[in-house]
């Protein structure tokens, strides 16, 4: 009986220290009750960083430091929050301890052991926990409670989330920016991360050789991640994490494991052999044709892993000011254009990643809307966001998609590319019919259209007499270029020039007035705008021109060139010299 009570004295007592320790996670964390998941990452962020021992050396840093966690494990948590609102404690047990330090998958600290001078952060002994130690050197895995150089962290094995899964500012909260997701889903990356503690199943990572990575990643323009390491420095945790940041990022980051043993050329060709550790290399592709391999040196926290890979996502689109916005952006371009319309003020993750993927065959641009009434937008025709408008080589515009909704990364990403590799066949098509009207032209075309870079070698100094004829309509042209190809054929129009020698008198053109309005205004203030069509004959060594405006057939054109050469038709001297723009 005596024995009996003292032990029921003694937990009275445990349960009134539990009770004096007790700690309000909100404030800990400088939050209010009422803050959002977001929020509560950051306080995290923040406050893990400024108390943490390996940087925090003042007294009390330690215990502050348990604290942070504590009420992280807490509140980024929705069940346990919603017990410590109700009842003060996370697990639904009214009057118990809500902060648990130490205790059931709760994180705590202690002196190393070892007396080395590092640290050792750690749950209850057990089963299912690996001891994970930071080294100078680099970071490595134990089994057990041992002393340990340098800083070590023992995470359990049970499933429960780790309170170093916060979010940096939570990169990845919505694929696009505008309302991307259906189906209820509430941030895209984020719904994933939430679920992060809880192990699901694992997805293999791919094994990469010399000839796979030749052949998959090499310039292929896709991300990857890629561990290497040997069968002696395999280690469950660096592959855990690998998994973890490849769930997040699936889609746009690939995951795959170099066996360094079974190809050591291959790893020491590279620089990425692993001697004491592995070692973690994402594949950049950021800006050239070229890919690039570049180590990740942080430490082993998912999410500084995961912000790496996305810093080191494709950077290919071009982003647009929408105040300088212009339409043609594939015009006289030999790829095609798509263009991002999104509510985010950064480039898209996934956006940077189809960049990648594409670069080679599209040109890409982004901008960001705020305001789809916008009249920029709306002579887009855009008329909900996140939006794509693509280009083709010809400057052609096509709205591909408005209001995009999609399941997840994986999905957006084969829905896009089977958009744009349906618009790249509708571009070549176009471009196959473009290059046939332009050859059909070429057999048929006998006058040159006049234009800046050819004006100097048709009527220039080298020519004596330019003929021009001037419409502003296509059928005043086909009506020009009828008459003058007859004409240009006829005998007289090779008369040989007498100051010249073998030069030709005559050369030929044909003028859009439309469109180089200022080359007839140099002849007369009117430009001759009342008639579509207009014949010049002008000579630029002497500066002096004559117009024929009466009606134009080919009869009409051979007596009025063979009046000019008789020297039947009087000239005038130019207002200005005539100029192409």
């Amino acid at each position: 009986m005596k024995i009996r009570l003292s032990l029921m004295i003694l937990y009275l007592i445990c349960l009134s220290a539990l009770g004096a320790k007790r700690i309000d996670p909100y404030k800990v964390l400088g939050v209010e009750k009422n803050a959002s998941q977001r929020e509560i990452q950051k306080a995290f962020h923040k406050l893990s960083l400024q108390y943490h021992p390996d940087k925090n050396k003042n007294k009390g840093a330690q215990e502050k430091f348990s604290d942070i966690n504590n009420a992280y494990e807490i509140l980024s948590d929705e069940e346990k929050r919603k017990n410590y609102d109700l009842y003060g404690d996370e697990k639904g047990n009214p009057g118990f301890d809500a902060g648990n330090p130490g205790g059931h998958g709760g994180y705590s600290y202690a002196g190393n052991p070892g007396g080395h001078g590092g640290y050792s952060y750690f749950t209850n002994g057990g089963p299912g926990e690996t001891h994970f130690s930071f080294r100078p050197g680099g970071w490595q895995s134990t089994g057990g409670q041992g002393a340990s150089q340098g800083s070590s962290y023992r995470f359990s094995g049970s499933g429960d989330r780790s309170p170093f899964n916060f979010g940096f500012d939570d990169i990845f909260a919505s694929i696009f920016g505008g309302g991307m997701f259906g189906g209820g889903q509430s941030g895209g990356f984020g719904s994933a991360r939430s679920q992060s503690g809880s192990k699901g199943p694992s997805k293999s990572i791919r094994s990469i050789n010399s000839l796979v990575f030749k052949k998959e990643v090499a310039n292929k323009g896709m991300t990857w991640l890629l561990l290497f390491e040997t069968p002696t420095l395999m280690n469950n945790r660096v592959e855990s994490v690998v998994e973890e940041v490849g769930r997040w990022l699936e889609g746009v980051v690939k995951v795959g494991r170099v066996n360094c043993e079974s190809e050591p050329s291959f790893c020491k060709d590279l620089g990425t052999y692993p001697r004491k550790v592995p070692r973690l290399f994402v594949y950049a592709y950021k800006y050239g044709d070229s890919g690039s391999l570049v180590e990740y040196k942080g430490d082993l926290f998912a999410n500084d892993l995961e912000t790496f890979c996305h810093e080191n996502l494709p950077q290919f689109s071009k982003r647009i000011d929408l105040k300088h916005l212009e339409f043609s952006f594939g015009d006289g371009d030999s790829l095609p254009g798509v263009m991002l319309l999104t509510s985010k003020k950064d480039t898209p993750a996934i956006w940077r990643a189809l960049s990648g993927l594409y670069h080679k065959r599209f040109n890409f641009y982004d901008l960001q809307v705020h305001d789809v009434s916008d009249p920029a937008i709306k002579k887009l025709g855009i008329n909900a966001l996140p939006a794509i408008v693509g280009w083709l080589s010809n400057g052609e515009k096509h709205t591909l998609k408005a209001g995009i909704s999609v399941k997840d990364v994986n999905s957006a990403i084969n829905e896009l590319s089977a958009l744009f590799d349906g618009f790249e066949r509708k571009n070549k098509k176009s471009d196959s019919s473009r290059a046939r009207k332009a050859q059909t032209e070429s057999v048929n075309e006998q006058i040159p259209l006049l234009k800046g870079a050819n004006f100097d070698d048709l009527c220039g100094q080298s020519s004596p007499l330019c003929i021009i004829g001037a419409f502003r309509s296509s059928r005043a042209r086909k009506e020009l270029e009828s008459i003058l190809s007859v004409v240009s054929k006829k005998s007289f129009s090779r008369k040989q020039s007498l100051s010249n020698g073998n030069r030709d008198s005559i050369s030929y053109a044909l003028l859009d007035a439309s469109k180089q309005p200022a080359f007839l205004n140099a002849f007369d203030k009117s430009g001759y705008k009342s008639s579509d069509k207009v014949l010049v004959a002008y000579k630029h060594r002497k500066g002096k021109f004559a117009i024929y405006a009466k009606e134009l057939g080919t009869e009409q054109v051979e007596q009025f060139i063979s009046s000019v050469l008789s020297g039947d038709v009087t000239f005038t001297k130019t207002r200005q010299p005539p100029k192409l723009t």
